[in-house]
């Protein structure tokens, strides 16, 4: 099934992807002045709004981090990339995740499905819920699973502040090269721990920051430093970083109670 389902996005991808604007990710620098205040301060006050900051953000801080800005479903073929294979290595990620048949995956911020597609072999019994709050991915995400006729993916539209996952039911939530953007991470993180089971594993993939010649916008890594400090802030508990990957970070949290 894993060959053929390979064999069918390479032939549909780029016939679908053929309009929409692929995005190239280089180093930037500089500032922008922005002027728009956080309307809704006192319901979320966990963020800072600055009129100086970075173009690639919001101009929204939390926790000292500034937010990236989102990659629009316009840089869908970034994410489907030829050379992604060898650059990140996302089998090695995969396997690291040491999955059960039965096991239900939430890939947050699924994109186009790279990974949801990939890990829906390995949990035959369970399933994969792959969300995204942009509703142009999700039609990528449904066209694709109709035409490679996978029964174990779930689409479900999220929004900024919560991932809709069904309570107490994930094994594991899955977010890669995806925290960094968004938009109300503390909100959307409680969302993905109430939809965990006890005992349930939250799995980071960032582009390390500590590294600067790893070719990618500033805003767009993280330090593992940030991530801890991040999760804790929620009650999620670290329990192994691992350093598998050429570029990333590989981070691993546990909801335990």
């Amino acid at each position: 099934m894993k060959n053929n389902l390979l064999s069918v996005k390479q032939k549909n991808i780029p016939i679908l992807l053929i309009l929409l604007t692929p995005l190239i990710v280089f180093i930037g620098n500089g500032c922008a002045l922005e002027t728009t205040a956080i309307a809704d301060a006192g319901i979320y006050p966990h963020y800072e709004q600055r009129t100086v900051h970075d173009p690639d953000g919001i101009g929204k801080f939390y926790m000292g981090r500034e937010i990236a800005q989102v990659m629009g479903h316009r840089g869908a073929g970034w994410l489907e990339r030829s050379s992604r294979e060898t650059e990140e290595q996302p089998q090695k990620l995969i396997n690291a995740l040491n999955l059960q048949p039965t096991d239900i995956v939430a890939d947050i911020g699924a994109g186009t499905g790279y990974f949801s597609f990939r890990i829906s072999p390995l949990v035959a019994q369970g399933k994969v819920l792959a969300v995204d709050i942009q509703p142009e991915m999700i039609d990528i995400l449904e066209f694709l699973k109709k035409e490679n006729k996978i029964e174990n993916v779930q689409t479900i539209l999220g929004t900024e502040t919560n991932p809709n996952l069904p309570e107490s039911t994930v094994d594991l939530a899955l977010m890669v090269d995806a925290y960094h953007e968004f938009a109300y991470p503390r909100e959307t993180i409680e969302g993905i721990i109430q939809g965990l089971k006890v005992g349930g594993r939250v799995v980071l993939v960032e582009y390390r920051k500590e590294n600067p010649l790893i070719m990618i916008k500033p805003l767009h890594k993280m330090t593992e430093a940030q991530v801890k400090k991040e999760m804790q802030a929620v009650g999620l508990v670290w329990r192994e970083t691992k350093d598998i990957l050429p570029q990333q970070h590989l981070m691993i949290f546990e909801k335990t109670s």
